[in-house]
């Protein structure tokens, strides 16, 4: 009996022992597995970060609107820069003034004054009409005109019976008509004027003073 005992108890240790073993190994393989599913999932994430990555570049790239802002930016200061230069062009093109053509304009256009321009001054039509040259109309619109304002100050200038007369795009210009003494002493060195064609005869009109025009005449 105590044989059969003692054979008993080891069988019994050794089915215990083998049900621990399976339970062991059924434990392994399931830390394993989800050992497998944690790494894949981590895999996986990663791969999303790194395409994320790679996509981001993409995102940052600079709009077409920013690149046609920089053009915009460029074209306009090509523009500024080809304005600077034919201003420096038009200034070179200025004949120096010595003192002594100075003094003679200034005391030529300061004899042609009038404290009382309203009633010194007279329109072409109060003079009968114009008879002096016309300006074809494609020079007109192309050089005169309120959009074409120019400084008498450095134009060719000359003195023909005691009235002034300068030169511009071609044409002398002589003022027939006084100017009023509200526009300045300097006007003619400082102030923009433009010429204009009113009822049948040419004015030249003083930017700082719209409204005002002294008659003058045209020749070639």
């Amino acid at each position: 009996m105590k044989i059969l005992r003692m054979i008993s108890m080891s069988v019994l240790c050794m089915y215990s022992g083998i049900a621990a073993h399976a339970q062991q190994e059924q434990h392994g393989e399931k830390h394993d597995h989800s050992k497998q599913v944690q790494q894949h999932h981590e895999q996986t994430k990663a791969t999303q970060q790194h395409a994320q990555v790679q996509r981001k570049p993409e995102r940052e790239h600079p709009r077409a609107e920013s690149t046609h802002a920089r053009h915009e930016i460029q074209h306009a200061q090509a523009r500024h820069t080809e304005r600077h230069a034919q201003q420096q062009r038009v200034e070179h093109r200025q004949p120096h003034r010595t003192e002594a053509q100075i003094r003679v304009q200034r005391s030529a256009w300061q004899r042609h004054g009038s404290q009382h321009w309203e009633s010194d001054h007279r329109t072409w039509q109060q003079r009968g009409g114009y008879r002096g040259y016309r300006i074809p109309d494609n020079r007109f619109h192309g050089y005169f005109g309120p959009s074409h304002g120019f400084r008498i100050n450095g134009l060719p200038f000359l003195v023909v019976g005691g009235y002034p007369r300068f030169q511009y795009q071609g044409y002398w210009l002589s003022a027939v008509d006084p100017w009023p003494a509200s526009w300045g002493e300097n006007w003619y060195d400082n102030d923009d004027v433009y010429v204009n064609y009113v009822d049948n005869g040419y004015y030249l009109y003083n930017r700082r003073y719209p409204g005002v025009g002294i008659a003058i005449n045209v020749s070639m």
